[in-house]
């Protein structure tokens, strides 16, 4: 699935992954291929986006994410 991470400043990551674990407001959660629509308050903790070549890991103070059709927006403070 196709994901970008957006800070104010930068484009943080973008790119493929093949799963993404969330800091969100109510409890953690990932998001994997072919996830239902969704759209998630986030807060302080880290990112995880893996992919078959990698782990990469990104702190973050907060944000939204909206998955939808394999593809994730994640708006971080």
């Amino acid at each position: 699935m196709k994901v970008e991470i957006i800070s104010p400043e930068s484009i943080v990551y973008s790119g493929e992954a093949d799963l993404i674990s969330l800091p969100g407001a109510k409890g953690a959660f990932e998001i994997l291929q072919s996830h239902a629509a969704i759209i998630s308050s986030l807060t302080k903790g880290k990112i995880k986006v893996k992919n078959k070549e990698q782990e990469q890991f990104f702190d973050i103070s907060g944000g939204m994410v909206e998955c939808s059709n394999n593809k994730v927006n994640i708006l971080v403070n």
